[in-house]
């Protein structure tokens, strides 16, 4: 019956992390957020494989990791993993894994996590090593594109959550026609002077839509506390009056040139006129991002569960001569010569200046023979050959074939000499002897048969 090798059961970990905010904008908003995580890889490690982290994640309870601002569909979650490795080899091994966010997000939506995180390390060298799994570092990183933030009933524009107004100050208008280009076909209207609204946005830039009307009034426009401008939906872009009655849809002011990170756009009506909101837009420009602002909204994972680590054995690769020479699949057997030895050690290994080859001593190891599958190295003995003061000497080597028959293939020893013919001359007297005996008894009872007669 044919057998398959036997292999070790794979490493099976489950390990329980809480997750803090370490950026300025953390999707860890509502700390901590809790993660459940199963860490898993292969035990029967052999020199020229891998090591192969799988890392599967999992919201633990009903913390999650939230969006910290408002984008367009595209934005992506990445996890890095970090599992030290100690032991016979040193080295940090870092699975990733990322989520791509199709759908818009708006301020504080909940964020999906990568179904898992992986990542091969290669194995160079045989030894004993051991497997600890550190900190989980989760980041969001946002698209580039605008994205509408608009105050209505719409499931993903969810009313009196994302822009704040002067209380009593402004009239929601509903239900308005497709034909005026309002965003979700609403907006809001006040006649009261100093009547405010404002949002707080992560972003590159926020554009303030509404539309234009001939019944409109200038609105003043501050960015981060600080005055930029003013707008008037009463007049067109170059600065002429319009006869437009709720032409919605309008760009009445924008800016694009902030640094990303989180901003506030306050307008205000500065006269009793009639002024109007239908949404802001915020622009992000990840081009704009600079590099140290990456981990903007990082979260860091630590282990709460008790810590783990597991113990593998890195066995040498089958075939591999102990000796470190390069194998041959068919040796052809040769003659041993004298030559000096040397001492040889596994590659990938410090042997500190002892002899390796299966042995722990100083003795000489002369004609051993160490067969690793189907492999043969041999090692030679240290003395070195002096030279003879007389004539070379000629040291002959006995054949295979221990006698060699006559007329079979000379193998350089002489043939048999013959053997004697003593031998061979008594056994046939003997036989002779006999043979004249038993004819004496036969006659004698054949006379005896017959009375005696001749």
């Amino acid at each position: 019956m044919p057998t398959a090798p036997a292999s070790a059961a794979p490493a099976d970990l489950v390990i329980d992390y809480e997750c803090r905010g370490t950026g300025p904008a953390s999707i860890a908003k509502y700390a901590p957020v809790r993660l459940r995580t199963r860490l898993t890889f292969a035990t029967d490690l052999v020199v020229g494989g891998a090591l192969d982290l799988k890392w599967s994640l999992a919201y633990k309870d009903a913390s999650r990791f939230t969006s910290p601002g408002y984008y367009v569909g595209g934005a992506q979650m990445n996890v890095m993993g970090n599992v030290q490795i100690s032991g016979s080899w040193q080295n940090i091994l870092q699975p990733t894994g990322a989520t791509t966010i199709t759908q818009g997000l708006q301020l504080d939506k909940e964020l999906p996590l990568p179904a898992g995180i992986s990542d091969p390390g290669l194995l160079n060298k045989p030894g004993v090593i051991r497997i600890e799994p550190k900190d989980i570092v989760v980041d969001f990183a946002p698209p580039s594109g605008e994205a509408n933030v608009n105050d209505g009933n719409d499931t993903d524009n969810p009313h009196g959550h994302v822009i704040d107004y002067s209380l009593g100050d402004w009239t929601p208008i509903i239900n308005r026609p497709g034909s005026e280009k309002h965003i979700h076909n609403d907006y809001h209207e006040t006649t009261k002077q100093y009547a405010w609204a404002e949002l707080k946005f992560i972003g590159t830039g926020v554009q303030y839509i509404g539309p234009r009307d001939h019944e409109g009034g200038p609105v003043s426009i501050e960015i981060d506390g600080e005055a930029r401008g003013t707008a008037d939906p009463s007049r067109d872009a170059v600065g002429d009056p319009v006869n437009e009655v709720h032409n919605g849809g309008h760009t009445l002011w924008e800016v694009r040139d902030l640094p990303y990170g989180e901003h506030k756009i306050k307008i205000a009506n500065a006269s009793t006129k009639k002024a109007w909101l239908d949404a802001f837009r915020v622009i992000t420009d990840t081009s704009k991002i600079p590099p140290n602002n990456q981990n903007f909204h990082r979260a860091t994972c630590t282990i709460v569960s008790a810590p783990v680590s597991v113990e593998v054995t890195v066995k040498d690769k089958p075939g591999s001569s102990p000796s470190g020479t390069p194998s041959t699949p068919n040796p052809t057997p040769t003659t041993p010569t004298p030559s000096p030895s040397t001492s040889t050690s596994q590659p990938g290994h410090n042997n500190g200046g002892n002899n390796n080859n299966h042995h722990n001593n100083d003795q000489t190891v002369a004609d051993k023979l160490v067969m690793v599958h189907g492999n043969v190295a041999t090692t030679t003995p240290t003395a070195t050959p002096k030279p003879s003061a007389g004539p070379t000497a000629t040291n002959y080597v006995a054949a295979q074939v221990k006698k060699t028959p006559f007329g079979g293939v000379p193998s350089g020893e002489a043939p048999e000499a013959s053997r004697q013919p003593h031998v061979l001359l008594a056994g046939g007297s003997v036989l002779l002897l006999g043979s004249a005996a038993g004819g004496v008894v036969m006659r004698r009872r054949r006379a005896t048969h017959a009375g005696n007669r001749r």
